[in-house]
């Protein structure tokens, strides 16, 4: 009875390979031995990729079946495209948005009535890996002036600026030896940011870098900034970098927003023919996330904020950004 049984079982029921694994109701997590819950663990992971790929081949045989009557593929789910929409999302032909942007603090530069100039400071004692950071940022802005604090509060730092007509005030912070921080203020009458920064590499930490970065005035690309916070913070970047680019350098600074992460490159291009271009990186790079917009110059006692991120409150969804 037992062997006509087994028979039965190998002509009639499925190969070994299609049995399912684990019942519907199967929790890994109801294992109490942690090493067989690790291995029953990776057994699912294994049986989920299988199933994948074989959904992923039958796809692909029944897309090349159909040929030209296929249907289009289907757009894959992102944390991007699944946004929540932002009421504050900028429409380009807003007539208020225009006659903010041509009020604020950054008018007289787009205007062309001030040219950049920027000091580039850091914090008390900076270290060696800080130090070098603030000088390869000096060669990627132009006419930018790197300067110690040597004890001097920001509040002191400021109006010497504005005297030597100074239009934005760059410190670099640390911790441990190691940038960690970036405050932006524009001058003379802000606002501020403050940044957390992190990812920094310098040049020579950068595989495959190009040459060193030459003394033409780049272009900026700022991409992905979408809000009226966004707006603000691309303005602000934007003023930091004179009008008229030197397309002879053939080197670009990008700002990319990225789920509220601004990551900075900077590359040098090449054409290599009608349609191909190559690009290597110059460095530094470095990723931002604002933490605070201020109005108004430095005032960590006083001033008045637009905007602080508060992380309880603020990011209760992953698909939720604001800039």
């Amino acid at each position: 009875m037992a062997e006509h049984g087994g028979g039965s079982a190998e002509r009639g029921g499925p190969p070994a390979e299609q049995r399912v694994l684990f019942p519907p109701t199967f929790s890994v997590s109801e294992i109490k031995n942690k090493q067989r819950r690790h291995f029953m663990f990776l057994r699912w992971k294994q049986q989920q990729r299988k199933e994948k790929l074989a959904a992923k081949k039958k796809r692909r045989k029944e897309r090349e079946a159909l040929g030209d009557k296929a249907p289009p593929k289907p757009i894959p789910k992102t944390i991007e495209n699944q946004r929540v929409y932002d009421e504050t999302t900028v429409d380009p032909n807003d007539e208020e948005v225009a006659f903010d942007e041509a009020t604020d603090e950054f008018a007289p530069y787009f205007n062309r009535q001030t040219v950049p100039k920027i000091l580039i400071t850091t914090s008390d004692r900076p270290r060696g890996r800080t130090v070098r950071f603030c000088e390869q940022l000096a060669t990627v802005i132009p006419n930018s002036h790197v300067y110690y604090r040597r004890g001097l509060a920001l509040k002191r730092i400021i109006p010497q600026c504005i005297a030597r007509d100074f239009t934005d005030l760059i410190v670099i912070n640390e911790d441990r030896k190691i940038p960690n921080g970036l405050v932006l203020s524009h001058l003379p009458d802000g606002p501020t940011a403050h940044f957390r920064m992190s990812s920094v590499r310098l040049r020579k930490e950068i595989k495959r870098k190009g040459k060193e970065p030459t003394e033409h005035v780049p272009e900026v690309i700022l991409n992905n900034f979408t809000t009226r916070l966004g707006h603000s913070l691309g303005r602000m970047f934007a003023s930091l970098f004179p009008h008229d680019p030197q397309f002879i350098g053939r080197q670009v600074a990008t700002f990319h927003n990225q789920r509220d992460y601004i990551f900075f490159r900077f590359h040098r291009y090449i054409f290599k023919s009608e349609k191909k271009v190559g690009i290597q990186e110059l460095g530094p790079r470095f990723t931002l996330k604002l933490r605070s917009l201020q109005k108004g110059t430095f005032d960590s006692k006083f001033g008045e904020y637009e905007w602080i991120h508060k992380r309880r409150e603020m990011d209760t969804s992953r698909r939720k950004f604001h800039l």
